[in-house]
């Protein structure tokens, strides 16, 4: 069952799913446009009637644009937007020299198991006060027969008497056992199947494993924990069991088919150099045939039942700087209609990467140091002046788009932040000043730069 919270992110209009992404990335407007448009598309197709609604198939993006522009955060923003199962995956995983790991359908199967978490944990929210009661009942359960008198005796409740039940419920809501010892049965953990389809690698090995252990071993054990930490096991065995897990397969199953997106990056190192011919090229373009069936839409078996990828949205980024587009296969290349640039940042930019976003840097360093008492504020000839040395060294050096600013942030403040708990109590102001002060020999020295940022 949906909730009302992910009903109205669903139903954004394009404008509205642009406005979001506003909060969190700066520019390349045409991005965002396209973005919003095949997510609504999404949203409609889902209104159709069945006979048409399995004939739309989604129309997956290619993002060319340097490190840095914000090509993942806005696949991985429109992913929490539309609360749908979300995976990133580097094309050039598959690209080495005898490569002998996961096979490219497991990219589905990694799919699938983040929509079963995301799923889980929305039903185990609805449960939670149920949970939570029962959790509590435990409890009492476990710490009724250890009480002691002040002679030192234990006290056994007898099971009717409910007032002595109640004081104790109120004493442990309040805290005051929760550093009391109890010994608690902590059960084995289930696991929902054994991976067998695919080329297995040994984090699949030591997940079936796993799971035997827990089917023919799995009986638990005693431990002694605190009332804080007991707690917090009881929840996720209480949680386990409040959970349909058929239902929540089956719920998980319908959200990967009909709402996944799967972010492929570096696909333009997949692509052709331009040199045909050449062992390298072969191997490039065997991965694009890998990728291509789960793109085009096929059957991928997983544990949980088979995934039919025909409508999942596929968005693939490049910086595409040696490669272009069409150095990918054709049949690639047409699953693929939909093409957009992202813009290099300028200097204003980055000025205003760093004061407009909800999660902007110079927000995140206020808040750090204000944990020690510290108190900073970024004065605006500060900020313009990080945002011209942020974009000049982009300029000189590789172009890594936002990143450079965390560089440049981290050593600015690094005295700062070092010695922040003997400045409690203190206000700093980061002038234009302290910005040259700190950054300026590194900016004049090319050798420096080179190395530092």
């Amino acid at each position: 069952m949906e909730s009302s919270t992910v009903r109205r992110l669903d139903e954004l209009r394009p404008k509205e799913i642009v406005a979001e992404l506003d909060k969190y990335i700066i520019g390349q407007e045409a991005a965002k446009r396209t973005i919003a448009v095949a997510i609504r598309n999404r949203t409609r197709r889902k209104k159709l009637p069945e006979a048409i609604r399995d004939e739309v198939s989604p129309k997956n993006i290619i993002m060319i644009g340097p490190t840095g522009v914000g090509k993942t955060e806005i696949a991985r923003r429109i992913a929490k937007l539309s609360n749908a199962p979300f995976i990133k995956v580097e094309a050039t995983k598959y690209t080495e020299v005898g490569y002998v790991g996961r096979d490219v359908e497991s990219i589905i199967r990694d799919l699938m198991s983040v929509a079963l978490q995301q799923t889980k944990a929305e039903l185990a929210e609805a449960q939670a006060e149920n949970v939570k009661a029962r959790v509590e009942e435990r409890l009492l359960n476990l710490l009724l027969p250890q009480m002691k008198n002040e002679s030192g005796m234990d006290i056994v409740a007898p099971e009717g008497d409910d007032r002595l039940r109640e004081r104790f419920r109120t004493m442990l809501r309040e805290g005051k056992f929760d550093e009391r010892t109890i010994e608690l049965n902590v059960q084995a953990r289930k696991h929902v199947g054994i991976e067998v389809m695919g080329a297995p690698n040994m984090e699949e090995i030591q997940e079936a494993m796993a799971s035997l252990g827990s089917i023919f071993g799995g009986k638990g054990h005693v431990r002694k924990v605190t009332i804080r930490r007991a707690r917090e096991i009881l929840t996720e065995e209480e949680t386990e069991k409040a959970v349909d897990n058929d239902r929540a397969v089956d719920e998980a199953k319908e959200r990967v088919e009909q709402m996944g997106i799967v972010f492929i990056d570096e696909i333009d190192k997949v692509a052709k150099s331009g040199s045909s011919g050449s062992g390298i090229d072969v191997s490039r373009e065997g991965v694009q045939r890998d990728i291509l069936p789960i793109v085009e839409g096929t059957s991928v078996s997983t544990k949980w039942g088979v995934v039919d990828t025909t409508h999942i949205l596929f968005i693939a980024s490049g910086a595409f700087h040696v490669s272009k587009p069409s150095d990918l296969i054709p049949e690639l290349q047409g699953r693929f209609p939909l093409r957009v640039e992202l813009n290099d940042l300028t200097a204003d930019d980055f000025h205003r990467i760093l004061t407009e976003p909800k999660n902007a840097l110079t927000m995140q360093y206020r808040e750090l140091l204000r944990t020690e008492g510290v108190e900073i504020t970024f004065e605006d000839a500060a900020i313009r002046r990080i945002s011209e040395i942020a974009f000049r060294v982009n300029a000189s050096h590789d172009n890594i788009g936002a990143r450079r600013l965390f560089t440049i942030m981290e050593r600015l403040l690094e005295e700062l932040s070092f010695s922040a708990d003997e400045l409690s109590g203190q206000h700093i102001s980061i002038t234009e000043a302290y910005v040259d002060e700190r950054l300026g020999d590194i900016v004049e020295d090319q050798d420096l730069s080179r190395f530092i940022l």
